[in-house]
């Protein structure tokens, strides 16, 4: 069964930093496409960041450009995302997603992934 679990969420101040952690499992994602997404109260989910099989190539939200940085480590079939400078509009459910191979890129992921992680909570207070 093809499971990707996020960690790292939780309560922050505006200002701060938080590293989120998506570790897959069930399957090799080395040669997939993984990305962040997130969902506000009230919102749409939006595409965040995403980045290639082999780090090579990374794509970002206008919001989020500059402040958050996706990794990964196909060796922990793990991808990971920094988030600093967060804002209260930083606030929502962030969740992981997967390509399901070479096949599907970056562009793929971004218009419809084929793995969901289950989501983890970020709160930014003012």
């Amino acid at each position: 069964q093809v499971q990707l679990v996020e960690s790292g969420g939780g309560l922050v101040q505006a200002g701060g930093s938080l590293r989120l952690s998506c570790a897959a499992s069930g399957r090799t994602f080395s040669s997939s496409a993984m990305g962040w997404f997130r969902q506000a109260p009230g919102k749409e989910r939006e595409f965040i960041a995403a980045i290639s099989w082999n780090g090579g190539i990374t794509d970002y939200s206008a919001s989020v450009k500059g402040r958050f940085t996706i990794s990964r480590d196909n060796a922990k079939n793990a991808v990971y995302l920094q988030m600093n400078s967060l804002t209260p509009e930083d606030t929502a459910v962030y969740y992981c997603a997967a390509t399901r191979g070479a096949t599907r890129g970056i562009i793929s992921l971004r218009g419809q992934p084929d793995y969901w992680g289950q989501g983890t909570q970020v709160t930014v207070s003012s």
